[in-house]
């Protein structure tokens, strides 16, 4: 059931919820109905605190993406706003979004370098190269096909192409 006062509590000013208004016999629980209130407000006011303070600290963030990239998409698709702390948010999310799918990208090449059975295991050979081969791991368009594919973007080349 909803919390939200129902119309006609609204009307005759009270802030009771809409189940104790509908209900029949039952005095109302006006402590617990204005406690619950009272933590909603608090909740709400607690976020906005967080949310102004948020905005406050990106007054002063400079993104790793360059505010005239940011401008010249932004412009791409038709969105203009003035408003310099919501273009850094958007380039926050961006470089977020860019280090999410590079770090997925990063733990499937981990994952595929540790899944191949090692060349030099298998010759015998168990030099310093076989550490710094263990050590290195290199980034394919596979694995990125792979991350990018759990964000639903689809990198495969079509069939003609192979």
């Amino acid at each position: 059931m909803s919390d939200a006062p129902t119309p006609q509590a609204e009307a005759s000013g009270s802030t009771q919820p809409a189940s104790n208004a509908a209900g029949a016999g039952a005095p109302p629980d006006a402590a617990g109905a204005n406690q619950t209130h009272t933590r909603r407000e608090e909740e709400l006011a607690r976020k906005d605190r967080t949310l102004a303070e948020f905005m406050l600290m990106l007054d002063e963030y400079e993104p790793v993406i360059p505010a005239e990239v940011t401008d010249y998409y932004l412009q791409q698709v038709g969105f203009e706003c003035h408003d310099v702390r919501l273009k850094r948010l958007i380039s926050l999310a961006a470089q977020k979004f860019i280090a999410d799918i590079a770090s997925d990208a990063f733990q499937h090449a981990r994952l595929r370098t540790n899944a191949a059975p090692s060349r030099l295991k298998a010759t015998g050979f168990a030099g310093t190269s076989a550490r710094n081969d263990r050590t290195r791991t290199v980034l394919t368009m596979d694995d990125l096909s792979a991350a990018l594919g759990e964000y639903g973007i689809n990198t495969k080349k079509p069939d003609f192409y192979l």
